[in-house]
């Protein structure tokens, strides 16, 4: 355990907890701890220091709104602290973002296997950070006027709103995290339209960050699960070799 006694505090809560969402930061590093304490306060968050997995129970009760991952090419511990907080049903919907260090960057496809949302290798401009957590606590995704997420995207029993970032499926909501919701936004716009997977990484991954093709097929397959637990058809159709597309249900 970190020893951050100095007066800092594990806890930094300078104004009532319930109207500041609360981050919390897994980390082993109190320094990198008050670095990202000092950007997310200044950005109306709250956050809390986790160094532990066995630590979520101090958090119980609380409206957790995300967690950041602060991997180390020397540690485990940020994809072992993750793997356990995901046996929590509590924290399995809690927007996930890592922050690969120096050489870390081999955990990448592990910790996307986990269900890590968004990954960013460092260093990494602190808008970058801030503008992930902005689109997810407003509900409106960056790039979209009020007008143009007004009216919910449709398809068959699929229906998409941009404006309150929600997604339903037969009537049941389905949780997608950023990078799906962005890869669903890009191919329900454009119903039966293959896409290839440079155009995929286009339009749901931040400009300058390298993606591979294996990236994109990773969170394709997640977002297919997604959208097949709820309702039978599988709505996504695979081109080999080309990339792909969102069907009507009813030519899957």
């Amino acid at each position: 355990m970190i020893d951050d006694s100095k007066g800092e505090g594990r806890h930094r809560d300078d104004t009532p907890a319930k109207v500041r969402p609360l981050i919390l930061i897994a980390s082993q590093d109190l320094d990198f701890y008050l670095m990202l304490d000092h950007i997310l306060r200044a950005d109306d968050f709250r956050t809390a220091l986790m160094d532990g997995a066995d630590e979520r129970a101090r958090f119980s009760g609380e409206n957790i709104f995300a967690i950041i991952l602060d991997c180390r090419a020397d540690s485990s511990f940020a994809a072992d602290t993750y793997r356990q907080l995901k046996d929590d049903a509590a924290m399995r919907n809690i927007l996930s973002i890592a922050l690969l260090g120096p050489g870390a960057e081999q955990q990448h496809v592990e910790l996307l296997k986990l269900g890590v949302d968004e990954s960013f290798v460092r260093p990494i401009a602190p808008a970058r950070l801030l503008l992930s957590l902005r689109a997810r606590r407003s509900g409106v995704r960056p790039g979209y006027t009020s007008q143009e997420g007004r009216k919910p995207l449709v398809l068959g029993d699929l229906e998409m709103s941009l404006e309150t970032y929600r997604v339903h499926r037969d009537g049941k909501e389905i949780h997608l995290g950023p990078i799906e919701f962005r890869l669903l936004r890009h191919l329900i716009k454009n119903p039966g339209r293959v896409f290839s997977r440079n155009e995929l990484i286009a339009s749901a991954w931040p400009k300058g960050v390298h993606v591979s093709p294996r990236t994109v097929d990773m969170h394709i397959s997640r977002l297919r699960s997604s959208l097949t637990r709820v309702s039978k058809g599988d709505l996504i159709r695979t081109v080999r070799s080309a990339g792909y597309s969102l069907e009507e249900p009813e030519s899957c």
